[in-house]
């Protein structure tokens, strides 16, 4: 993270949730999906702060820096979490959410607008996957604590798929090491329990802006594309599909979400950011 960043917390019911801030002017918020870290933006933090924005990554409840000892964890508590920062930080923001925190951005733009000026979709999932019951409960115990960094861990590679940072076996390190501090392994097997369902029905209700970004590779869909522009339609958004990208652009693709971020965000604010040369 860059040395201008103040990791601070935010005091929950259950626990604190880690977040770190750099740069001034309108807030920006980025939130990574389950098993993953807030440092998963490491590469889009820096020139979101240089083009004018106070830029937050936060922590999953169970994840990185944030407390293991919530009694709920998924889209629901997520989104409440979502709301008491904006809240704290004075919004209203820009909402950066990667895979399930997608679904809790949507949450949080349909429940309470007046704190969200746009969403940035990354990799989303904002309703249920096509998937078996039997997949799902195989999926389930292949993620029970006992074995949950083992499996996340050598699932990583496959969502990276295309292109991958130079500091990737470093990152995925972390993230397994992270994983296995006391009780963090059991917060992400609850995590991964979480259904979409009310995400995908406050879809109708989102107002504020969307721009969806999909890897072209991203192996969680059965057609990227298809899925990006199907959520897309729902809240008259708009897509940038990411090419040699998976499950994660911003830390595959900076080169070109970054950019795309930062224009969406100044229209978003419609001359509020504090634009630097």
């Amino acid at each position: 993270m860059s040395s201008q960043s103040q990791t601070r917390t935010l005091r929950r019911p259950g626990g604190a949730v880690a977040f770190e801030v750099a740069g001034d002017g309108p807030l920006v918020i980025c939130i990574p999906g389950m098993g993953d870290l807030r440092s998963s933006y490491r590469f889009v933090q820096p020139p979101l702060v240089a083009a004018g924005y106070r830029v937050v990554l936060m922590d999953l409840r169970g994840h990185g820096d944030s407390d293991a000892t919530f009694d709920a964890y998924g889209d629901e508590p997520t989104a409440g979490d979502l709301i008491a920062l904006i809240s704290e930080l004075g919004g209203p923001a820009v909402i950066l959410g990667n895979s399930m925190a997608a679904a809790s951005a949507v949450l949080v733009a349909a429940e309470r607008p007046e704190l969200v000026k746009g969403l940035v979709l990354l990799g989303p999932f904002v309703r249920e996957p096509q998937t078996s019951g039997l997949m799902r409960t195989l999926t389930r115990a292949l993620m029970t604590p006992l074995w949950a960094a083992a499996t996340w861990g050598s699932y990583l590679p496959k969502l990276y798929a295309g292109r991958r940072p130079a500091d990737f076996a470093d990152y995925r390190a972390a993230v397994k090491a992270s994983m296995k501090k006391p009780g963090y392994a059991k917060a992400f097997s609850l995590t991964t329990r979480t259904r979409h369902g009310a995400a995908e029905a406050a879809l109708s209700a989102v107002t504020a802006p969307v721009l969806v970004i999909m890897g072209e590779a991203d192996p969680d869909f059965p057609s990227p594309q298809v899925e990006a522009e199907w959520i897309a339609d729902q809240v008259d958004g708009q897509v940038l599909m990411a090419p040699e990208s998976g499950h994660y652009p911003q830390a595959q693709r900076p080169d070109l979400v970054g950019p795309a971020v930062a224009k969406f965000a100044g229209e978003a604010f419609a001359g509020e950011a504090h634009g630097r040369a």
